[in-house]
């Protein structure tokens, strides 16, 4: 789903929303604040000291243009509210993931080192073998993921390969790309605007809710976030 943009011109400081007017925009809509020339040697200052009292938004400073554009996130009543939808999600997410790389490694007749999957993948990364069909699925190997597109569904995922043991490692962007691109979640019970920021509240307030968990990568100060019910 597509958010619809308000767009306010600012030729004065004066004309910038209050922040009570700006927490009051739906998620359904973005607003956007165009800086005229008089100000826009305000801009940069104006969207930090936006990005510190809008706890909750996404204020985005456009590097070229003379834009600000702010969002509203998903909240914590929301994730809280459909706890059960995004932990069924990731449990599919990894139920998903282990099916394609057990198809993927039969495909490519080689023996699957579950306590360090990467390493079964490293060679592909380097030469034509990289990308390839799989029935109805593109799989495409690249840095510490697989990911897969069906071509009839449209559905994406990308299987985290540096998790021992585990196939369900969630990152925000590509989980919530999952929940978007999956047909039998439609309509989604709530909507996901920003891939990143959204589903990075997601990750964090599951974890908070006992949810999701941390595991251990084996490696210093590392882990990966997975599904606590599993």
């Amino acid at each position: 789903m597509n958010r619809l943009i308000d767009i306010i011109t600012i030729n004065s400081l004066a004309e910038i929303p209050d922040l009570e007017t700006i927490r009051a925009i739906p998620r359904e809509r973005k607003l956007m604040l165009i800086f005229g020339e008089s100000v826009q040697n305000e801009r940069e200052t104006i969207g930090h000291d936006l990005k510190k009292e809008l706890q909750g938004f996404q204020v985005g400073i456009h590097i070229s243009e003379p834009k600000i554009n702010i969002a509203k996130l998903i909240t914590d009543k929301d994730i809280e509210d459909h706890q059960d939808f995004f932990e069924q999600c990731a449990k599919d997410y990894r139920t998903l993931g282990e099916e394609l790389i057990l198809k993927l490694v039969g495909k490519l007749k080689v023996k699957l080192n579950r306590d360090f999957p990467l390493g079964t993948f490293d060679e592909y990364k380097w030469d034509e073998r990289q990308i390839g069909k799989l029935d109805d699925w593109r799989y495409d190997i690249h840095g510490i993921h697989c990911g897969f597109e069906n071509s009839k569904t449209g559905q994406i995922i990308e299987v985290s390969l540096n998790v021992p043991n585990e196939f369900g490692g969630l990152d925000p962007y590509f989980f919530s790309q999952f929940i978007k691109t999956t047909v039998k979640y439609r309509p989604l019970p709530i909507d996901i605007f920003e891939n990143f920021a959204d589903g990075s509240r997601i990750i964090d307030k599951m974890l908070l809710l006992g949810k999701f968990e941390k595991i251990s990568l084996n490696m210093d100060n590392c882990c990966a976030i997975v599904v606590t019910d599993r």
